[in-house]
């Protein structure tokens, strides 16, 4: 749909886009954005928040033009780059993104989310105390929506993951005798690379490497080596804003994993909640 509008019916409907993107639905966010883009394709409030409705779709290419244009219009605003460097970062394009986020940074050292992408760059570089400063800044300017990562110790995943074991069917756990389940910080760019299209490195809480139980042969040696599940510790720490949720989205990670070496498709997972 779209029409020339009034200012004010412009501004309407651009605040009911940013209601829907605040009750979760992108998609509407995206609709009312596009309205408001077919009768003003400059309108820099519908573009900035089109990038953050396509952002939270996954669609991070399509993000990033929409925070160029924002960026265009009005260079010295500190949010459109904070988003353009959190869209950066998903896209594996590391070191395109830390100046972007040092320069929103500078225009504004309130800016909470520069800190908290500024933070995971510096994670992934080795340089924890930057990271550790930058993560407590996040958090101390908007505590609600950065809070600080809980660190996740090697003993509390042990536990975790034999607590989920042996929750499973017996026959399942006979299964996993065949499955390697390993920690690791945080994913690499080939393994974002194995996923089609490539997996958003700030979200893959874990994954699956091998050949699925259903798909295995004993004419193929090769498909009877063992498999493997890997954890990243670094991206566990920071979706949960509490212990307890924490350690339901670690059970929850692992169920997810070994779902796929049960040879469970995406659809299936989330059918049973495991998404």
């Amino acid at each position: 749909m779209s029409f020339v509008g009034s200012v004010g019916q412009l501004e309407t409907i651009l605040a009911r886009a940013e209601s829907a993107l605040a009750e979760d639905d992108p998609d509407a966010a995206l609709d009312l954005c596009d309205q408001i883009l077919g009768a003003a394709p400059n309108h820099s409030g519908a573009l900035f928040l089109a990038g953050l409705a396509h952002r939270d779709l996954g669609n991070v290419d399509y993000a990033e033009v929409c925070f160029r244009r924002v960026i265009a219009l009005s260079p010295n605003q500190s949010t459109p780059l904070s988003g353009l460097g959190a869209v950066l970062y998903d896209q594996l394009r590391f070191d395109e993104a830390q100046p972007i986020l040092n320069r929103a940074i500078e225009i504004d050292p309130q800016n909470a989310e520069g800190y908290y992408w500024r933070a995971m760059l510096r994670q992934r570089r080795g340089d924890n105390n930057g990271s550790l400063r930058d993560f407590f800044r996040a958090g101390q300017l908007e505590p609600l929506s950065f809070p600080r990562p809980l660190p996740l110790d090697d003993s509390t995943v042990e536990v975790v993951v034999q607590e989920a074991l042996m929750a499973m069917n017996p026959t399942i756990r006979t299964y996993l005798t065949q499955v390697v389940i390993i920690l690791d910080e945080f994913p690499s760019i080939e393994t974002c690379e194995q996923f089609d299209p490539p997996a958003l490195p700030s979200e893959l809480l874990g994954y699956f490497a091998g050949i699925p139980i259903t798909e295995r042969s004993m004419g193929d040696p090769w498909s009877i080596l063992p498999s493997t599940i890997v954890l990243f510790r670094k991206n566990l720490e920071r979706f949960a804003p509490d212990r307890e949720r924490l350690l339901e989205e670690l059970r929850l990670t692992i169920f997810h994993e070994v779902g796929h070496f049960l040879g469970m498709d995406e659809d299936e997972l989330s059918q049973r909640g495991l998404e």
